[in-house]
Order: structure tokens, then sequence, then C-alpha cells
């Protein structure tokens, strides 16, 4: 038998001073069974930097064609598409084909760099692709099945918490 994956209930407070943008999200979120605490709280984070009422949390890992979060337009068209990890060249070029705006998070350094070294050259030629890195030390200590977080963003400094842990969170543009 299959282990379905968790879901995890979220009020997002966000307070992002840089954007000037305010605003709880209640989400309903599922954790894939083989996605780790430390993925799943960088999908969080990711949303939290590109926050808006049309930014929404897809199927993630149990499908190919979707990336991990979207924002779709009226018309259905895909005006950003974000993705987790070390994505192939493949997938990457696909989706710059298909949305306006291509965005990677990558969280694991050891990985990331060695992945970035290798992809670089290549994805250089993608003008609405961005590369960025994810540091969040002990975020996975945030999780739990209903989580409430305040997300503060002011000049460029990020923490994200409940009432109990403060996660400092760095994010570093790659390319």
């Amino acid at each position: 038998m299959a282990i379905s994956s968790t879901i995890i209930k979220l009020t997002l407070n966000i307070a992002d001073m840089d954007r000037h943008y305010y605003q709880t999200h209640e989400l309903t979120v599922a954790q894939h069974p083989s996605e780790t605490d430390l993925r799943f709280m960088t999908r969080v984070i990711a949303f939290v930097i590109n926050a808006n009422e049309s930014l929404m949390f897809t199927k993630g890992l149990s499908t190919d064609d979707e990336p991990d979060l979207w924002q779709k337009s009226l018309t259905d068209e895909i005006e950003c598409w974000i993705d987790l990890g070390q994505p192939e060249e493949k997938r990457i070029r696909k989706a710059c084909g298909r949305a306006k705006k291509v965005i990677i998070y990558t969280y694991n350094e050891r990985k990331a760099h060695s992945w970035w070294e290798q992809q670089a050259s290549k994805l250089q030629r993608f003008d609405n692709l961005n590369v960025h890195h994810i540091d969040a030390p002990k975020a996975e200590a945030l999780v739990q099945r209903n989580m409430e977080l305040q997300c503060n963003i002011q000049e460029g400094e990020f923490t994200l918490s409940d009432d109990t842990v403060t996660v400092e969170v760095t994010v570093t543009l790659r390319g």
C-alpha cells in the first residue's frame, strides 16, 4: 500500500517591507511522502518570497509537467514558474518556453554549488530565468501539521518564526 501525503494546514502572516506586501495566507499544502522537511520549508520560503493572490502550490513532486509553485493569469497563461533543487536543463528549457518568468531556488549548498558550476554557462541564454540559493538553517524545525508562521522581510533580511523557533533565511542570487 502506498504511503499518502501529509496534509499541512499553514497560516502565513507575511510582512514584506521591501515589496510593501502585507497579507495573511491560509493554505492547505500536501507534503509528498518522499519530500524532506527541509524541501517542504524551502517551498514555503519560495512562496513567501513571491507571495501574491494568484501564486499557488501545485501537485509538486507527484507530477512532471508542473513546477513546485506557479502563478497563472486569468487566461491560464503561466506568468511565473518556480522550481526547487537542481532541475535538468531540459526541464528548465521547457519551463522558459512555457512561462514569462522562471525562478529556480536551490537549497542544499554542496549539491547546488556543483550543479550551478555544471549548468551556469548553459543557462545564461534564458532571459526569463533567475536562479537563487536559499539558506535556512534549521527551517525543518518549524514543520508541524498545523503551522502558523510569521514571515518578515526588510532590507533583504528575512526571518521566519513560530511561537518557539526563529529561522534566519538568506537568499542569494546565482544568475
